[in-house]
């Protein structure tokens, strides 16, 4: 099923340089103290979730590989398979993503969108389209399952009016074929670009057309081209804000799409997760961590408001 996604909000957004993640390295970190922890929280007669939060949810990934090799040392088993035994529903499924590398955590993500009958498109597009040239070479190594491209195009060499004339034109000079003309544009500028770049080609199609690049798009794309596209031209236009609109989404109306809540706030925890918040306070008038607590509860609730910077 495709998930819409307006373009209300969605404004060209410039580069700022620094660390915008929720999550940060424990500077007391000692592996195997925290090894011990776990396999003694494990062990506790209905097992202790609490010490589970307070050393997953506090450490940077990276620590947490260290705690992986540290408890395989010492327990002589594997922390995921161990912690997989004692947990169970949304809350295991958070601390297991949370072990993963980020690469592996997103070729599980597109391995399970893929997994049975049909494809969630929306997953593969918002995984996609919205990681970084770098992030994406590391999907693909990691990503084992079948011979499956990722989006490789020609960079061509021109200025960024020209890229934003040739955005105008597609949509509105390009005739019969225009709609060719704009996916295969479109994909090349927004995956060769840098966010500099595209911040400024944004701001020059913004000169040249009464309303947004988004808002043109929905005029003209339908179905799974719309879906695409539109998930790569938010993200660049305003990363954060896409993110804040897919949490927005997965938990409005009945039920709350936990996979998406879980996905997003692992993935971007160490990333952009503040910047997320701000953009969430700014489009929905609340916070992020409101709805978290009217939709999720028990320890699911704790760990996320915990890696959502919640003390």
């Amino acid at each position: 099923m495709l998930l819409y996604i307006s373009s209300q909000g969605f404004k060209p957004t410039p580069s700022v340089t620094g660390y915008f993640g929720t999550v940060k390295p424990d500077p007391n970190f000692n592996a195997q103290n925290d090894a011990a922890k776990l396999k003694k929280a494990i062990e506790t007669k209905g097992v202790d979730e609490a010490t589970i939060v307070e050393v997953i949810a506090k450490r940077s990934n990276a620590q947490r590989q260290q705690i992986k090799a540290a408890y395989q040392q010492s327990a002589g088993k594997a922390l995921a398979a161990d912690l997989k035994k004692a947990l169970k529903s949304d809350f295991e499924e958070v601390v297991l993503a949370l072990l993963m590398t980020p690469p592996e955590y997103d070729a599980f993500e597109m391995k399970r969108a893929m997994k049975g009958i049909g494809t969630n498109e929306a997953v593969l597009n918002e995984i996609l389209g919205t990681r970084s040239n770098k992030e994406i070479t590391a999907l693909k190594n990691t990503y084992k399952e079948g011979k499956r491209k990722i989006y490789k195009h020609t960079v061509h060499v021109l200025t960024v009016s020209d890229f934003a004339m040739l955005l105008f034109q597609a949509l509105f000079e390009a005739g019969e074929n225009r709609i060719g003309t704009v996916c295969s544009v479109l994909i090349d500028i927004l995956t060769n670009r840098s966010e500099a770049q595209l911040y400024k080609i944004f701001q020059y199609y913004g000169q040249l057309s009464k309303d947004s690049l988004a808002k043109d798009l929905e005029g003209e794309l339908h179905g799974s081209f719309e879906d695409c596209l539109m998930t790569l031209v938010k993200g660049a236009l305003n990363k954060p804000a896409y993110f804040a609109e897919r949490l927005h989404l997965a938990m409005k109306g009945l039920g709350t799409n936990t996979d998406t809540l879980t996905r997003i706030i692992v993935s971007r925890s160490e990333i952009d997760l503040l910047k997320i918040l701000q953009e969430y306070k700014r489009m929905y008038g609340k916070s992020l961590q409101e709805d978290i607590l009217k939709e999720t509860s028990g320890d699911y609730e704790k760990i996320m408001m915990t890696l959502c910077g919640t003390p």
